[in-house]
């Protein structure tokens, strides 16, 4: 795998750290990451500092995977009214499993096809917290991703055995993977274990050259893989 090819598998977090000034950081970094990676996830930190309709302009205009990242858990008439103006600049959008599917996912995956979204379902998160929590739920969490049937499940890059286990559960589910770098998994890590795409927030967006940075971590994560292929020989 050549550098471009691990960072095509890269979606970046737009999380905007709090000492910056958000139009600017923001724009800097759209115009000097975008066709270098595979897409972008925006979550409510940036939505609420920069604004829907700010948020909107920008990405209802980039090429490649765009994410939001709100990890709905409401019933599903307060997800469709949260998402109504802002949707359509985004291809997908994550939920999370655990609020069940009639009156909720159902009604949630529903509206996203109609505005030609996909949905993304939290199977399992990167915090350690999750271990306690969320992943107890786990025989509820597959019966609810086998009813719904989604474009795509969050899975952490820094547990790469969850990873295996949904990769061996649903090969046909694009697998998105956060925790690369800040939390501490490696690049290349959570591809190795089975996930479609590694997502990196602070290593990146926060540096002062993201472009040096993504460079840096993809000569990390071309020579992770690289490990990774001649282990499994």
């Amino acid at each position: 795998m050549k550098l471009e090819e691990y960072a095509s598998r890269v979606i970046v977090a737009f999380d905007p750290p709090r000492s910056a000034d958000v139009d600017e950081w923001l724009q800097a970094r759209v115009n000097v990451l975008r066709g270098r990676v595979a897409g972008f996830k925006v979550g409510w930190p940036l939505l609420l500092r920069a604004g829907i309709d700010r948020v909107y302009n920008i990405f209802s205009r980039l090429e490649g995977l765009r994410v939001l990242d709100l990890k709905l858990a409401d019933i599903g008439h307060v997800m469709r009214l949260v998402l109504e103006d802002i949707v359509d600049a985004f291809d997908a959008v994550i939920a999370h499993a655990f609020v069940g599917v009639e009156g909720a996912l159902d009604e949630l995956s529903e509206f996203l096809s109609e505005r030609g979204a996909r949905l993304i379902l939290v199977y399992s998160m990167s915090h350690p917290g999750a271990r306690a929590t969320l992943d107890t739920c786990r025989d509820v969490v597959d019966k609810v991703v086998q009813r719904v049937k989604p474009w795509g499940l969050v899975v952490p890059a820094t547990r790469p055995e969850v990873i295996r286990e949904a990769r061996g559960r649903y090969p046909d589910i694009v697998l998105v993977s956060p925790g690369v770098g800040a939390q501490g998994a490696e690049p290349g890590s959570a591809i190795c274990a089975g996930a479609d795409y590694e997502i990196i927030g602070r290593a990146i967006a926060w540096a002062d050259d993201p472009v040096l940075s993504l460079r840096t971590l993809a000569e990390r994560g071309v020579e992770k893989l690289r490990e990774c292929i001649m282990g499994k020989r």
